[in-house]
């Protein structure tokens, strides 16, 4: 069997093109990025192990397997990011709540000491690529599964990013206040029909409740308690949830309230900013 075959069976299995290719590369031990250099290797043979190793990588693909649980990996924001069954797959949506993120940071009208916690934090995906495009921002992730915050330590190591991380459930326990809070909860309903087909991802980093809102219901409750004066909380929800969210966050005390729609023009994220003074 050559290399095109391998990619034609895996599609004629049902498996996407794209993934079909990056599996095999994944298989051969190449880098995901030497797509060019697949097609132009193409009628090469594939020896028996690859093919055994492919052929398994693709039936667990074609079982609704994420791609990123197979090759161990996700790019997000620019940075590789490891990721297992422990954690969720960071989405490129989500890359719409770090630009905010950062943009609510150059803002900021202070210099130095700028503090940024982000909860939830699963792989680190957030809180590190925060700490990457900010060194100078202290950044803290919090997670409440213990496996989670082993697999972002993993990825804090390998990128070289000192952040602080801290097991507990969303802000409580926390004994500061940050001009930054960010988070990308559970929103899904629990009685979503879309939820089975995210069965291979943790159900409690992904539902949250009879309408989704559970979570951000807490982290609203607890946020003006730990936000300095001017201090943003900024959230990820679903596609339909934005009006909701942003209630939360008036009723919480925040002002400015508004939102961010991602690349598809989705009303992502949703935040507001604490404005007490003392």
């Amino acid at each position: 069997m050559t290399l095109a075959q391998a990619v034609a069976a895996a599609t004629a299995g049902g498996l996407d093109r794209l993934d079909a290719q990056l599996l095999l590369l994944h298989a051969l031990g190449r880098p995901p990025s030497d797509r060019a250099w697949l097609l132009a290797h193409d009628g090469d043979p594939l020896a028996a192990a690859h093919e055994a190793l492919y052929r398994q990588w693709a039936e667990r693909r074609g079982n609704g397997e994420p791609l990123a649980y197979i090759t161990g990996y996700k790019e997000f924001f620019g940075l590789q990011f490891q990721v297992d069954k422990r954690v969720l797959v960071p989405r490129p949506d989500t890359e719409t709540l770090v630009e905010w993120a950062l943009e609510r940071l150059r803002a900021h009208p202070g210099t130095g000491g700028l503090s940024v916690v982000d909860l939830g934090t699963g792989s680190g995906a957030i809180a590190l690529s925060i700490k990457h495009s900010r060194p100078d921002v202290l950044v803290e992730a919090v997670d409440a599964s213990v496996d989670a915050l082993t697999i972002a330590a993993a990825n804090a190591k390998a990128l070289g990013l000192q952040v602080t991380l801290r097991f507990a459930s969303w802000l409580t326990g926390a004994t500061v206040r940050y001009d930054l809070i960010v988070a990308n909860p559970p929103y899904i309903a629990d009685t979503d029909p879309h939820l089975p087909g995210l069965s291979h991802e943790p159900t409690q980093a992904l539902a949250a409740g009879p309408d989704g809102l559970d979570d951000i219901r807490a982290i609203c409750s607890q946020a003006a308690a730990h936000l300095k004066p001017g201090g943003w909380l900024l959230l990820e929800h679903g596609w339909e949830q934005a009006q909701a969210v942003r209630a939360l966050l008036q009723a919480a005390g925040l002002s400015n309230v508004g939102g961010r729609r991602d690349l598809a023009g989705i009303e992502r994220c949703s935040g507001g900013q604490w404005l007490e003074l003392g």
